[in-house]
């Protein structure tokens, strides 16, 4: 899907170093409010419904434009794992502990 999509920012935003201080959620014209989980690359984002959290999309930002791809929950999943396991690797501990709690309250 692509358009003019609206994004809400709550609190600071720095994709590169403070990114989980900020609650981020786009308004999706079918599913409503999507809820950042977290940022995979510079220009992907997984997000999920906000209220069920058992839709989950990979959105990717091109430009202007917001690309919204729906993944299965498991390769959600799988996504988010790969995102912790590069954070343990870094080291990057404030990141690494507030997404546990979001793997934790999303998966389990």
């Amino acid at each position: 899907m692509k358009g003019k999509i609206k994004v809400y920012d709550f609190g600071r935003y720095n994709p590169h170093s403070d990114w989980m201080s900020a609650e981020t959620y786009i308004n999706h014209p079918n599913f409503g409010l999507l809820f950042r989980v977290c940022l995979l690359e510079d220009s992907r984002e997984l997000f999920t419904t906000l209220y069920a959290q058992r839709l989950f999309f990979l959105v990717t930002v091109k430009k202007e434009d917001l690309e919204f791809e729906p993944i299965t929950r498991s390769d959600a999943r799988i996504l988010l794992d790969n995102r912790l396991r590069s954070l343990r690797r870094s080291g990057q501990s404030p990141e690494l502990s507030q997404l546990q709690a979001i793997y934790k309250q999303t998966f389990q």
